[in-house]
């Protein structure tokens, strides 16, 4: 028997895998609520000038993570002593992400001190090499997945190349930065299994970092994970040990997951709307425009979780001290109160001040990476692809809500145009129209 849709369990039905392809009618929904009690205890808030409010709003907490709890073993020395102190070093030690200040700002400025402009810009030689790499594996192929293919391999060599973690070791992280990603969905916060799950995942990943961050220490490089474990002096001094773990996670993790998406999303994006992947392949220099676009389009994360530490009245709304919050990121982008025909995908929109890396203290700290990766993914596509076409739409979506993307994407080609010829390709490339 299928559950009656109100305005009680609404946020819940459009983050459900049977909504997973296309959420947005139901955003439209939650936004003739402005902020909305769900069955579950959560205020959802969705229109565009409530989510910009709070997230300028001390009165939000990003710590709302529930406490680590590792399963009884029968050791008495372990569920006593040893994993009792582990959650207490988990608990006390989040990424900055789930971090206020000033907690928060001082990890952002260690942070910030090392993941400059200056070592971002000298990484997009390697990236323009590795997005034509990653291209000229398609030759000789009818079709591709460019998930698989293509938007993951490219954020996941870059953010290792630029902590300084050996890209071999890829496969070791996979699976951990995926249960994590998951485990940021609402319906599974509370869920004891995804619990330990998220647990394993994290202990697994930070005792594999927890070796590579000793060594930077012992023999430092010049990547950031080797900065943040030498840095002594300014930016708030050295950054201790299970914060710098937790950084590393952080970083790791993020700097992969939602750039994934973006790519993904851009190209889902660009092939469902034909001309402006016509009119990328043609002018190159539109991608940071059309970037935004998609940003405020098709998001990579479409909410975040906060919880009240006060009273706080919003939207006609009393949100009560200690209530959870769902910030739909992804709806307000498509507010029209604040954007002109939301749901055309404008790469010549004026104004375009979205959500698409969040906002406020917890603006995305990698948006500079993710835009220079994006634009060299997405220009090289559209130059070096000729003809091509979903094989199906819409695609088969990762079982994440929160970071939304297709799992994989499918495409068919009619060839692929080397590089050195992709000049020419402005001339005489067959794009879908």
């Amino acid at each position: 028997m299928e559950t009656e849709v109100t305005d009680a369990n609404l946020f819940a039905e459009a983050i459900s895998p049977a909504h997973r392809a296309n959420p947005y009618p139901l955003y439209a929904r939650l936004r003739e609520t402005p902020v909305a009690l769900q069955e579950n205890g959560a205020y959802v808030v969705s229109t565009y000038q409530e989510i910009r409010s709070l997230l300028l709003d001390p009165r939000l907490s990003s710590q709302d993570l529930p406490e680590p709890r590792h399963p009884k073993t029968g050791n008495l020395i372990k569920d006593w002593i040893l994993n009792p102190m582990k959650a207490r070093i988990i608990a006390r030690h989040r990424p900055l992400i789930f971090r206020d200040p000033p907690d928060h700002d001082r990890l952002r400025l260690q942070v910030m001190h090392q993941f400059t402009r200056e070592r971002i810009e000298a990484m997009r030689g390697r990236i323009h090499a590795t997005v034509d790499e990653l291209i000229d594996r398609m030759e000789g192929r009818a079709m591709i997945d460019l998930v698989g293919d293509f938007s993951y391999p490219l954020p996941v060599a870059m953010i290792c190349e630029l902590l300084g973690v050996p890209a071999e070791d890829e496969a070791k992280f996979e699976g951990w930065s995926k249960t994590l990603a998951r485990g940021l969905d609402p319906d599974l916060r509370l869920d004891e299994a995804q619990l330990l799950k998220n647990l394993e995942a994290y202990q697994a990943i930070t005792d594999y970092l927890g070796v590579v961050v000793k060594a930077k220490r012992k023999r430092p490089k010049d990547d950031l994970l080797s900065g943040l474990a030498t840095q002594r002096a300014g930016a708030a001094g050295r950054m201790g040990k299970y914060d710098l773990i937790a950084t590393a996670v952080l970083l790791l993790v993020a700097g992969h997951e939602t750039t994934v998406n973006l790519i993904a999303n851009g190209m889902l994006t660009l092939l469902r709307h034909p001309k402006h992947l016509e009119r990328l392949r043609k002018e190159p220099k539109l991608a940071p425009r059309l970037i935004d676009e998609l940003l405020r389009y098709e998001p990579p994360v479409h909410f975040r979780t906060r919880k009240a530490l006060a009273d706080i009245d919003i939207g006609g709304v009393r949100i009560p001290k200690g209530a959870p919050l769902m910030l739909l990121f992804a709806a307000g982008n498509r507010d029209p109160k604040r954007f002109v025909d939301p749901d055309l995908f404008d790469p010549e929109r004026a104004d375009n001040q979205h959500f698409g890396f969040g906002g406020g203290l917890h603006y995305c700290l990698g948006a500079p990476l993710a835009r220079i990766e994006a634009e060299a993914a997405l220009v090289a596509l559209a130059g070096r692809l000729v003809d091509p076409r979903l094989a199906a739409d819409p695609p088969p979506y990762r079982p994440g809500a929160s970071l939304r993307g297709p799992q994989r994407l499918e495409v068919t080609l009619e060839g692929v145009v080397p590089r050195l010829s992709r000049a020419a390709a402005g001339a005489g490339g067959r794009l879908a129209c």
